[in-house]
Formats: structure tokens, C-alpha cells, sequence
């Protein structure tokens, strides 16, 4: 049976409606992300203490350990190459790890103990007091994470939380909990990111 020319008409008005829908997405999605990004001024000053305490690792000889699930793996895993390859400015590679690459020991041990002590697993066999761990966890209530911080307490690990939402159990055990005001996961990591990378690059110039 072929469609009438109302059915058509019909067709067209949905998708221009569907188009304007999906328009006034983006512009929404971008105006909440503008609203986390303003409110990223107010901890300045806690990268700055970020900021010194990375390089101080470094040139004590220690390292900067990266932890986060899913997406925060991902961006563990980005940040931890920054500092080992470069960022954009030629220089020697940064010590640094993220603790989500290695799928034997993540899996072995998930396997053999538990997925909640993954990470605390791995600081327990390579943190030393000179370095520097950050872990990320939008909603600050990531068990694995939460563990290893405090492993890396233990251990004498200077400890960072980039977290969000109200900073669940993160915030009660990094020594430098860093909220980001928002409740929505992607909003949170991208200032995750952005925060990252700010750091990247100080410490590309504070070394040039």
C-alpha cells in the first residue's frame, strides 16, 4: 500500500521537530557544561598545591599513580601519557602509571580476590612515599578507588581525589579532595580532564 501525501507531510514535521529537539540538546548540554567550567576557578588554588606536589614527586624520583573506572579509566590512562610521552612541549618522559592497563593483574586478581582491592593490590606492590596518587571517581563512592587511597595513605602516598556530587567516601580519605560542583557524570569528567590537562601543561612550563 503506498503512503498518502498526508502521511508524508506528516514524516517531514516529525523529523523538523525531532532536528529542533536534537538542536536545542547541544545548546543545553553545552550551557551546563559553560555552568561547571565557571565554577572551576574555585580550585585554583588546590591545583596549585597539586601542581607542586607532582613536581616535587618527580624530582624526588617518585611517580604520579593513576585510578578510575570506565570512562575515569580512560582518562587515567590519557593523563598518565601525557606525562610519560609529552604534552606540547619537547621534553623526557615524566614517571608515571595508571593502574587500569594491565588486564592480567586486573583480571587475575578480580578473579582470585576480589575487584574491590584491585587497585589497593597494586599500590600495596608499587607506591612509594614519594609519590603522588590521583584517583577518579565522579561520585566519590568507587570502592576500588576508595581502597586504594587508602593504601596509598598507608604508605605514606601523598592522595588526590577528583571526584563530584558531594565527594562521597573520597573526600574523608584524600589527603586533596577536588569536588567538582555538578551531578552529572559527563560534566564532572570533562572538568576531570580539563583539569588533567591544566596540569600537564604547568608542568610542561615549570620545567621548559
Amino acid at each position: 500500500m503506498s503512503s498518502s501525501p498526508s502521511d508524508h507531510g506528516s514524516a517531514t514535521q516529525n523529523q523538523t521537530l525531532q532536528s529542533q529537539q536534537l538542536a536545542a540538546s547541544f545548546t543545553q548540554s553545552l550551557a551546563r557544561h559553560s555552568a561547571v567550567f565557571a565554577t572551576l576557578v574555585k580550585h585554583q588554588e588546590q591545583m596549585m598545591t597539586l601542581l607542586h606536589r607532582c613536581m616535587d614527586s618527580l624530582r624526588r624520583g617518585g611517580k604520579i599513580i593513576w585510578a578510575g573506572n570506565g570512562g575515569s579509566a580512560a582518562d587515567a590512562q590519557h593523563l598518565a601519557a601525557e606525562f610519560m610521552v609529552r604534552y606540547h612541549l619537547e621534553r623526557g618522559p615524566l614517571a608515571s602509571i595508571a593502574l587500569t592497563t594491565d588486564s592480567s593483574i586486573l583480571t587475575a586478581h578480580s578473579n582470585d580476590y576480589d575487584f574491590s582491592t584491585v587497585f589497593a593490590r597494586q599500590v600495596q606492590g608499587l607506591a612509594k612515599a614519594d609519590d603522588v596518587m590521583i584517583g577518579l571517581t565522579t561520585s566519590g563512592k568507587s570502592e576500588n578507588i576508595n581502597l586504594g587511597l587508602q593504601a596509598a595513605n598507608e604508605r605514606g602516598v601523598y592522595t588526590v581525589a577528583l571526584t563530584g556530587r558531594d565527594g562521597g567516601s573520597a573526600k574523608d580519605i584524600a589527603q586533596l579532595p577536588i569536588i567538582i560542583a555538578s551531578h552529572e557524570t559527563a560534566r564532572i569528567q570533562e572538568a576531570h580532564m580539563f583539569l588533567g590537562h591544566w596540569l600537564c601543561e604547568a608542568i610542561d612550563d615549570a620545567l621548559a
